[in-house]
């Protein structure tokens, strides 16, 4: 296989692995940890957490593998492409699992609230008004939503920015200053944690004063699902930042050759347009 690094046109292909199979392991794991848990069957938040330190083993080992391999020089350009291909298809899923929610917020607002309001339901669910934000037809308890012009838009801001720092930290990389690459990650990953801490503040202040939480009827699902599984997307986006950031002190990348750096930047600035679909049609509209 090493001679493969001497050979650029011949496609490297990487010696058996057993990482995949420490990755079924966690999955099986962390699924059957779940069932056990919300079921209150045994040992689940256990087994759970086994299947989580499991799948942190994997993805040590098997991206440590691919990172040795990369600075080994093992990779030329048709395998540059094929990782591109790669990460385009994923963004791609990624924005398809987003529409879902998206739509899913669309056929409530514009269909299935307004339809509850009309003259012939009114028979089922007399008084209720449609009007959104609505917790649905049914529920009693009065909750106050949330409102865009305050955290929210300090976390667009935050966002756009680390966008911004995030393709500065590139262009750094671009010129061969390795000063403005790390100064650039730093700082976008600064705006990152700045802006998970304050998604945790929001939701303590929904929970806690707004009385806005997941169980708020349909209001309170969608919100929380499609703000919380950004958050998550931030979250591992940072987390991603961080190792680009340790490889980068390591002396890893060069100007011709750092398409690690480029993966993790398209996520991010990913990250940054669902959260301008968020702000625009979760607390705006």
């Amino acid at each position: 296989m090493a001679s493969t690094a001497h050979q650029p046109d011949r496609y490297f292909v990487p010696d058996p692995s057993s990482w995949p199979i420490f990755g079924s392991i966690a999955l099986l794991l962390m699924t059957s940890g779940a069932v056990l848990w919300m079921n209150k069957l045994g040992s689940g938040a256990y087994v759970l957490l086994a299947g989580v330190a499991v799948l942190v083993l994997m993805l040590f080992g098997w991206f440590g593998s691919v990172i040795r391999e990369s600075v080994g020089g093992r990779y030329n350009k048709r395998v540059d492409l094929s990782f591109r291909l790669g990460m385009g298809w994923f963004i791609f899923s990624e924005v398809m699992f987003f529409a879902a929610f998206f739509g899913a917020l669309f056929y409530v607002r514009v269909l299935a609230v307004p339809d509850l309001a009309t003259p012939d339901n009114q028979v089922l669910y007399p008084g209720f008004s449609g009007q959104w934000p609505s917790a649905g037809p049914g529920f009693k308890e009065m909750f106050t939503p949330m409102a865009a012009w305050g955290i929210p838009a300090i976390n667009t801001l935050l966002l756009l920015s680390s966008g911004a720092t995030v393709t500065w930290a590139h262009w750094g990389l671009l010129k061969d200053n390795r000063g403005q690459l790390k100064v650039g990650l730093a700082l976008t990953i600064l705006l990152g944690v700045l802006f998970i801490s304050l998604q945790a503040y929001e939701y303590a202040h929904a929970y806690q004063e707004l009385n806005l939480k997941l169980t708020t009827g349909i209001y309170g699902t969608t919100f929380f699902m499609l703000t919380g599984f950004h958050g998550l997307h931030v979250t591992l986006g940072a987390i991603m930042l961080i190792v680009i950031l340790m490889r980068v002190l390591a002396g890893h990348f060069r100007s011709e050759h750092h398409f690690g750096f480029e993966a993790v930047a398209w996520y991010w600035h990913f990250v940054d347009v669902v959260w301008l679909c968020l702000f625009i049609f979760v607390y705006w509209l």
